[in-house]
């Protein structure tokens, strides 16, 4: 069984961090900040856009502004198939 993060990391996703900054309705002088982070697609970032979708749509803070920073944490000179099983004993 292999990780699903390790997948997505092979198929060229990369970490993702947001930081979303916010208001609420009762207390509109304040500027909440929500840390967000998944596995997402640069440039386009469709993960973290649906999640902004869903958070215009269902929550009631507003948003404020959002600075994301991505990295990917394999690639492609760094990942090697290896065919074959060595045993250490």
């Amino acid at each position: 069984m292999t990780d699903t993060s390790f997948i997505k990391q092979l198929d060229g996703y990369g970490l993702t961090t947001a930081q979303i900054h916010y208001r609420l309705p009762d207390q509109p002088s304040l500027l909440q900040l929500y840390v967000w982070q998944e596995y997402d697609l640069a440039p386009d970032f469709p993960t973290l856009q649906g999640f902004l979708n869903f958070w215009r749509r269902e929550i009631e803070g507003a948003l404020h502004s959002v600075c994301i920073a991505h990295q990917r944490l394999i690639q492609p000179s760094e990942f090697r198939a290896v065919n074959g099983v060595i045993t250490v004993h």
